[in-house]
Protein backbone atom coordinates (compact mmCIF):
# COMPACT_ATOMS: atom_id res chain seq x y z
CA UNK A 1 0.00 0.00 0.00
CA UNK A 2 3.34 2.23 -0.35
CA UNK A 3 1.87 3.72 -3.71
CA UNK A 4 -0.85 4.88 -2.36
CA UNK A 5 1.04 7.44 0.52
CA UNK A 6 0.78 10.89 -0.08
CA UNK A 7 4.42 11.26 -0.77
CA UNK A 8 5.03 8.45 -3.25
CA UNK A 9 1.63 9.25 -4.96
CA UNK A 10 3.01 12.62 -5.38
CA UNK A 11 5.72 12.04 -7.08
CA UNK A 12 4.47 9.17 -8.99
CA UNK A 13 1.62 12.12 -10.42
CA UNK A 14 4.34 14.60 -11.17
CA UNK A 15 5.99 11.78 -13.33
CA UNK A 16 2.91 10.22 -14.50
CA UNK A 17 1.91 13.86 -16.06
CA UNK A 18 5.47 14.67 -16.77
CA UNK A 19 5.35 11.19 -19.23
CA UNK A 20 2.03 12.29 -20.58
CA UNK A 21 2.89 15.69 -20.89
CA UNK A 22 5.83 14.28 -23.62
CA UNK A 23 4.04 11.12 -24.63
CA UNK A 24 1.54 14.17 -25.99
CA UNK A 25 3.72 16.34 -27.14
CA UNK A 26 5.70 13.31 -28.84
CA UNK A 27 2.47 12.12 -31.00
CA UNK A 28 0.90 15.32 -31.65
CA UNK A 29 4.19 16.19 -33.31
CA UNK A 30 4.40 12.62 -34.76
CA UNK A 31 1.88 10.51 -34.63
CA UNK A 32 -1.66 12.85 -34.70
CA UNK A 33 -0.24 14.75 -38.33
CA UNK A 34 0.00 11.04 -40.10
CA UNK A 35 -3.05 9.93 -38.74
CA UNK A 36 -5.10 13.15 -39.45
CA UNK A 37 -3.39 12.80 -42.82
CA UNK A 38 -4.76 9.77 -43.28
CA UNK A 39 -7.95 10.61 -41.86
CA UNK A 40 -8.39 13.70 -44.12
CA UNK A 41 -7.53 11.65 -47.03
CA UNK A 42 -10.30 8.89 -45.99
CA UNK A 43 -12.86 11.32 -45.87
CA UNK A 44 -12.17 13.05 -49.05
CA UNK A 45 -12.16 9.45 -50.40
CA UNK A 46 -15.60 9.23 -48.95
CA UNK A 47 -16.35 12.55 -50.03
CA UNK A 48 -14.85 12.10 -53.73
CA UNK A 49 -17.26 8.49 -53.60
CA UNK A 50 -20.86 10.54 -52.56
CA UNK A 51 -19.87 12.86 -55.18
CA UNK A 52 -19.05 10.52 -57.80
CA UNK A 53 -22.17 8.24 -56.87
CA UNK A 54 -24.41 11.94 -56.79
CA UNK A 55 -23.17 12.39 -60.40
CA UNK A 56 -23.72 8.54 -61.72
CA UNK A 57 -27.10 9.17 -60.34
CA UNK A 58 -27.87 12.61 -62.55
CA UNK A 59 -26.81 10.24 -65.36
CA UNK A 60 -28.70 7.99 -64.82
CA UNK A 61 -31.89 9.88 -64.16
CA UNK A 62 -30.77 12.13 -67.50
CA UNK A 63 -30.31 8.65 -69.44
CA UNK A 64 -33.89 7.40 -68.32
CA UNK A 65 -35.74 10.48 -69.31
CA UNK A 66 -33.41 10.64 -72.47
CA UNK A 67 -34.73 6.32 -72.63
CA UNK A 68 -38.19 8.05 -72.21
CA UNK A 69 -38.23 10.47 -74.52
CA UNK A 70 -37.06 7.75 -77.48
CA UNK A 71 -39.35 5.46 -76.49
CA UNK A 72 -42.22 8.02 -76.81
CA UNK A 73 -40.98 8.96 -79.99
CA UNK A 74 -40.51 5.65 -81.41
CA UNK A 75 -43.84 4.58 -79.99
CA UNK A 76 -45.16 7.99 -82.13
CA UNK A 77 -42.97 6.60 -84.98
CA UNK A 78 -44.84 3.15 -84.75
CA UNK A 79 -48.20 4.55 -84.68
CA UNK A 80 -47.32 6.68 -87.75
CA UNK A 81 -46.12 4.01 -89.72
CA UNK A 82 -49.47 1.54 -88.99
CA UNK A 83 -51.65 4.70 -89.69
CA UNK A 84 -49.57 4.97 -92.85
CA UNK A 85 -50.08 1.54 -93.75
CA UNK A 86 -53.52 1.31 -93.18
CA UNK A 87 -54.03 4.36 -95.30
CA UNK A 88 -52.09 2.78 -98.04
CA UNK A 89 -54.11 -0.83 -97.50
CA UNK A 90 -57.23 1.08 -97.88
CA UNK A 91 -55.85 2.97 -101.04
CA UNK A 92 -54.93 -0.09 -102.38
CA UNK A 93 -58.38 -1.89 -101.38
CA UNK A 94 -59.73 1.21 -103.41
CA UNK A 95 -58.02 0.98 -106.53
CA UNK A 96 -58.52 -2.82 -106.45
CA UNK A 97 -62.19 -2.48 -106.47
CA UNK A 98 -62.36 0.51 -108.89
CA UNK A 99 -60.53 -1.66 -111.23
CA UNK A 100 -62.61 -4.53 -110.50
CA UNK A 101 -65.35 -2.31 -111.39
CA UNK A 102 -63.62 -1.19 -114.66
CA UNK A 103 -63.18 -4.19 -115.67
CA UNK A 104 -66.87 -5.40 -115.46
CA UNK A 105 -67.82 -2.76 -117.04
CA UNK A 106 -65.53 -3.80 -119.64
CA UNK A 107 -66.59 -6.95 -119.88
CA UNK A 108 -70.09 -6.22 -119.59
CA UNK A 109 -69.77 -3.45 -122.62
CA UNK A 110 -68.04 -6.40 -124.83
CA UNK A 111 -70.12 -8.78 -123.80
CA UNK A 112 -73.21 -6.28 -124.91
CA UNK A 113 -71.44 -5.10 -127.73
CA UNK A 114 -70.90 -9.36 -129.05
CA UNK A 115 -74.64 -10.40 -128.74
CA UNK A 116 -75.74 -6.73 -130.67
CA UNK A 117 -73.31 -8.17 -133.04
CA UNK A 118 -74.45 -11.64 -132.88
CA UNK A 119 -77.92 -10.73 -132.84
CA UNK A 120 -77.56 -8.65 -135.99
CA UNK A 121 -75.28 -11.58 -137.47
CA UNK A 122 -78.43 -13.74 -136.39
CA UNK A 123 -81.21 -11.12 -138.19
CA UNK A 124 -78.78 -10.53 -141.40
CA UNK A 125 -78.91 -14.70 -141.46
CA UNK A 126 -82.45 -15.17 -140.80
CA UNK A 127 -83.24 -12.49 -143.59
CA UNK A 128 -81.37 -14.23 -146.03
CA UNK A 129 -82.70 -17.84 -145.24
CA UNK A 130 -87.03 -15.72 -145.13
CA UNK A 131 -85.41 -14.27 -148.39
CA UNK A 132 -84.67 -17.47 -149.67
CA UNK A 133 -87.85 -19.08 -148.74
CA UNK A 134 -90.01 -16.56 -149.86
CA UNK A 135 -88.37 -16.36 -153.02
CA UNK A 136 -89.12 -19.99 -153.48
CA UNK A 137 -92.35 -19.55 -152.29
CA UNK A 138 -93.23 -16.96 -154.68
CA UNK A 139 -91.59 -18.80 -157.65
CA UNK A 140 -94.15 -21.50 -156.41
CA UNK A 141 -96.92 -19.67 -156.55
CA UNK A 142 -96.15 -17.79 -160.08
CA UNK A 143 -94.67 -21.30 -161.31
CA UNK A 144 -91.61 -19.57 -162.67
CA UNK A 145 -88.16 -18.44 -161.80
CA UNK A 146 -88.17 -14.04 -161.61
CA UNK A 147 -85.63 -12.58 -163.07
CA UNK A 148 -82.26 -11.35 -161.27
CA UNK A 149 -83.50 -7.81 -161.08
CA UNK A 150 -86.90 -9.14 -159.67
CA UNK A 151 -85.52 -11.21 -157.10
CA UNK A 152 -83.25 -8.24 -156.29
CA UNK A 153 -86.10 -6.01 -155.79
CA UNK A 154 -88.46 -8.70 -153.86
CA UNK A 155 -85.92 -9.36 -151.45
CA UNK A 156 -84.47 -5.19 -150.47
CA UNK A 157 -88.76 -5.22 -149.96
CA UNK A 158 -89.13 -7.83 -147.81
CA UNK A 159 -86.25 -6.86 -145.69
CA UNK A 160 -87.19 -3.82 -145.16
CA UNK A 161 -90.56 -5.01 -144.14
CA UNK A 162 -88.77 -7.20 -141.75
CA UNK A 163 -86.80 -4.76 -140.56
CA UNK A 164 -89.45 -2.46 -139.80
CA UNK A 165 -91.12 -5.26 -137.55
CA UNK A 166 -87.82 -5.62 -135.62
CA UNK A 167 -87.43 -1.73 -134.30
CA UNK A 168 -91.09 -2.16 -133.95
Amino acid sequence: MELLLPDVFAGQMFWSVVAFLILMFALSKYGFPPIMNILQERSDSIRGSLDAAENTREEAATMLEDYKKQMAEARQEAQKIIENGRKLGESMKEDIVKKSREEVEQVMSRATADIEREKELAVAELQGRIADLTINAASRVVGAELEKAGHEQLIEQYLSEVGSLREN
